[in-house]
C-alpha cells in the first residue's frame, strides 16, 4: 500500500462516526437534563385537577382538611402550585410547588411524586430526587396545622 493512499483518520483508535454519534447523544442528554430544572410557575390558563373547598389559590393561602390528604401519599393542587403529602399518619407534612417541566406538571402521587415528562420521581417525605433526571429536590413551603386544617402559605 502506498503511504500516500492512507487517510490521516485511519490510524485513530475510534472512528469519526463514533465521535459524531457520541457527541449527538451527549447533547441530547444534556438538553433533557437541563429541561428538568425549570421550576417556574404555571400560567393562569393551566388546567386544574383539584381545588379544595374553602381555599383560594390565587388570593391567600391554600387551606385543606387534614383528613383529605391520604396517608402514605398526597394530593396535587395545581392552581396553588402545591403538593401536600403525608408520608405517615400525623407525621411532619410537606408541601412543594408543583414541578413544571416543558409544559408538564407533576401528575400523580403514589409512594413518590411523579413527573410525566421525563420520569423524574420525588420523595413524598422530603421532596428529594428519588429517580433522576431531575437534579434538584422540590423546594418546600410552610404548612401550619390549624385544628383539622392544613394551611399552606
Amino acid at each position: 500500500m502506498n503511504p500516500y493512499d492512507r487517510r490521516p483518520t485511519d490510524s485513530l483508535p475510534i472512528s469519526r462516526r463514533t465521535v459524531i454519534m457520541t457527541s449527538g447523544l451527549a447533547a441530547a442528554a444534556i438538553a433533557g437534563l437541563s429541561s428538568c430544572t425549570n421550576y417556574s410557575t404555571a400560567p393562569a390558563s393551566a388546567p386544574s385537577t383539584a381545588t379544595p373547598s374553602g381555599s383560594s389559590a390565587a388570593a391567600g393561602p391554600l387551606t385543606v382538611k387534614e383528613a383529605d390528604i391520604p396517608v402514605g401519599s398526597g394530593k396535587i393542587f395545581p392552581d396553588a402550585q402545591a403538593v401536600i403529602t403525608q408520608p405517615k399518619r400525623e407525621s411532619s407534612r410537606r408541601s412543594a410547588p408543583s414541578v413544571r417541566i416543558m409544559g408538564c406538571l407533576v401528575d400523580s402521587i403514589t409512594t413518590t411524586i411523579n413527573c410525566p415528562c421525563h420520569g423524574s420521581k420525588y420523595s413524598i417525605a422530603d421532596g428529594s430526587v428519588v429517580n433522576p433526571p431531575a437534579p434538584k429536590p422540590l423546594p418546600p413551603k410552610t404548612i401550619k396545622v390549624e385544628g383539622t386544617d392544613l394551611v399552606v402559605n
